[in-house]
């Protein structure tokens, strides 16, 4: 079996494989194999259909032994272990069902009953969270996306594309063709695990057109960090302003790869480090991320802050009326009553604010990140809102560790440079279009956000490969290129997967700097 080891970063490696079957017999054999020499530095797993992206710590193994231990490692066929048995009542009254029919030749009638004739597998989960792919369905059940994606493909959608079959856990952008909806949540996070389609599982479909439609009232998670009807008695602060977006961010969740969840989490990881050894808690505690200025807190009793990351001014202003400025960086002491108020960057545009103790925020799924994407962790701070401080166990202190030192960030009209890694899908472009890509430059457009940057440059990156590429694992800092040339700049909150040609990646030395 011939395998393909391309970089996705200097932490990452994309192997590719035949086929589908070839992918699920290596991923098995990774989850099985004793962690022992290279493969002891494997972090994560992101399957797809022909390929595995592998997280990995260069600190353990470089990237060809690590290559050489995945190569050698013995392939058995896959065996037909049962697994749980799932049914999906359907109601096939897609937009595209007609459509679909058509292209295989047969009737609405013969699409349905090969699309529930039959038990699906799941191969893997990826682009949203419990968005899993089926495999295995009826051979024929072989149909391109449509060719121009749908801006909102509705929660419970049962869709089709390539040789697999999904459901849609959530409103969503797509591009796969849809044949029919089901009330079965696949996403749920009061369940345990919250995704309900989990790999190895079977899934048959079950068709109910023309059956009444269920009254079931969904039940929707409780938001994290949401403010009490009452303020605290103990420590606390107040948000009086919340700014342009303020989330409560930490480390992210990493692990969570089976059910299509990133790990997300802060984008200048070396800003939240350091609020928060200022002011002694230990480096995982989640931190306040405040996008621009507009954010005033309001302590609640004797509190400590810092705030680092963006440079730019903040205001102090005290309960008896008096004001100061003071410095990013160091730590903060406020009283009782006193406003702490960000004004707008003049370089950078995320602020880290940390307190002392640590913010007293419920985890989801091991992590207080907030996902933009995936909508996973607390909500934006909303004016009003009391943030309840916790008695987190001292951690590292500035002064026992040392402080990382705080990049240099950008201001406006700045050219920034960014250290890449060439890969994995590199050879699907020009020569001309690598050599553009780090040969003009690139302006960061207003759309830009948590999920990643769009960049638009003069000249677009040309392809030399033209077909539809099958998804693949994406790691955060991968430059994705759309079909009309302008890249995008993944970031936390990128997607799991991605169908389009990654023709690099930001190193991750400097993922902090583009974030």
């Amino acid at each position: 079996m011939s395998l393909r080891f391309l970089p996705a970063s200097t932490n990452a490696v994309l192997v590719e494989l035949p086929d589908l079957q070839h992918t699920l017999a290596l991923f098995a054999a990774l989850q099985s194999e004793p962690k022992k020499q290279a493969l002891a530095s494997v972090r994560e797993l992101v399957p797809a259909a022909r390929t595995i992206l592998v997280h990995f710590d260069p600190q353990h193994a470089d990237m060809r032994t690590l290559c050489t231990a995945i190569a050698h490692l013995p392939l058995e066929q896959r065996k037909d272990t049962g697994g749980e048995h799932i049914e999906i009542p359907v109601r096939y009254d897609g937009a595209d069902l007609a459509e679909v029919a058509a292209l295989l030749g047969i009737g609405a009638e013969e699409l349905i009953a090969r699309h529930t004739g039959q038990d699906w597998r799941v191969a893997f989960c990826g682009f949203a969270p419990g968005f899993a792919y089926l495999s295995e369905g009826h051979p024929s059940l072989d149909v391109p996306r449509r060719a121009s994606p749908r801006t909102r493909v509705p929660a419970g959608s049962v869709a089709l594309a390539g040789t697999f079959s999904a459901i849609y856990p959530d409103d969503t952008p797509g591009g796969w063709q849809l044949l029919g909806t089901t009330e079965t949540r696949m996403w749920d996070l009061a369940r345990t695990p919250p995704a309900l389609l989990q790999p190895g599982m079977r899934v048959r479909f079950v068709d109910i057109t023309g059956q009444a439609a269920s009254t079931e009232v969904r039940a929707q998670p409780q938001a994290s960090g949401a403010p009490a009807d009452t303020g605290p008695a103990s420590p606390a602060l107040i948000v009086r302003a919340s700014g342009l977006q303020t989330l409560f961010q930490d480390l992210g969740r990493p692990g969570q790869a089976a059910q299509g969840v990133s790990s997300a989490g802060a984008l200048d990881r070396g800003a939240l480090r350091r609020a928060n050894r200022i002011v002694d808690n230990a480096d995982r505690l989640p931190v306040l991320e405040a996008l621009a200025g507009g954010l005033q807190l309001q302590s609640v009793g004797r509190n400590v802050l810092a705030v680092t990351g963006a440079s730019g001014p903040i205001d102090l202003a005290r309960r008896d009326g008096s004001r100061a400025a003071v410095a990013r960086e160091q730590a903060l002491a406020l009283d009782d009553g006193d406003t702490l108020k960000l004004g707008w960057p003049v370089a950078g545009m995320r602020s880290c604010v940390a307190v002392r103790g640590g913010f007293d925020v419920a985890p989801v799924l091991g992590s207080a990140s907030r996902d933009t994407l995936a909508r996973i962790g607390p909500p934006a701070l909303q004016p009003g809102q009391h943030l309840p401080i916790g008695k987190a166990a001292r951690g590292a202190t500035a002064a026992e560790t040392g402080l990382e030192p705080a990049a240099s960030l950008p201001r406006p009209g700045d050219t920034v440079t960014l250290d890449i890694v060439l890969g994995p899908r590199t050879d699907w472009f020009t020569p001309q279009a690598v050599a553009l890509l780090v040969g003009q430059r690139w302006q960061v457009t207003p759309r830009c956000d948590r999920i990643g940057l769009r960049l638009a440059g003069d000249t677009p990156l040309a392809r030399a490969q033209a077909q539809e590429l099958p998804s693949e694992g994406v790691v955060a800092g991968a430059i994705q290129v759309p079909t009309g040339g302008q890249p995008v700049l993944l970031l936390a909150d990128r997607p799991l997967t991605g169908g389009y040609p990654v023709i690099a990646s930001v190193a991750p030395h400097h993922l902090d700097l583009a974030g």
